[in-house]
């Protein structure tokens, strides 16, 4: 991952880059956290290409961790995405309840058997779409509340093993 320096000295970024050299985009704290994880992987999920471009500048103004959200669109990688494709059409035809009787119901008025296949493709493409509209939106809810919660975890695991801390006397039985 770059620095934000070199990022602020690049000529293509040069119209955004007084926003980018920002320090609170950069700083791990309990609000930008998991603001980049629901920003990183709604990006992840409502775009297939060009996802990184659209976290971070859902990132700029939403004050979020600009590297978190940057990373966290990697769920959606080359390797992983036939398999959020088939997870995005199963999760829309659950949404919108489509199962062969309705595909078949549709297809008996259809006579021409071009426009028969791409009426099938544009269905598929549909009710994939909208499982990743689905996916994008309760997976950035889903992980904000883990990244909130991970935070808080982490958080008083630090104070809990710091060695000032006052221990409370047990009573003596």
């Amino acid at each position: 991952m770059p620095e934000k320096e070199e990022m602020a000295k690049n000529r293509w970024l040069a119209p955004v880059a007084g926003t980018i050299a920002r320090s609170e985009l950069w700083r791990f704290n309990r609000r930008s956290v998991p603001r980049g994880v629901a920003l990183g992987v709604f990006a992840a999920f409502i775009i297939p290409l060009g996802q990184t471009i659209l976290a971070v500048a859902l990132a700029l103004p939403s004050r979020a961790n600009l590297p978190l959200a940057a990373v966290t669109t990697l769920i959606t990688n080359p390797f992983t995405v036939a398999f959020w494709a088939v997870i995005a059409h199963k999760l829309g035809q659950f949404v919108l309840k489509i199962d062969a009787a309705t595909t078949g119901a549709a297809n008996e008025h259809v006579q021409s058997t071009w426009f028969q296949e791409f009426a099938q493709w544009a269905e598929i493409a549909g009710v994939a779409a909208f499982g990743f509209v689905v996916l994008a939106v309760v997976g950035a809810a889903v992980g904000y509340l883990v990244a909130s919660f991970a935070w808080r975890f982490m958080v008083a695991r630090k104070w809990g093993q710091r060695p000032g801390k006052l221990k409370t006397p047990q009573p003596a039985e």
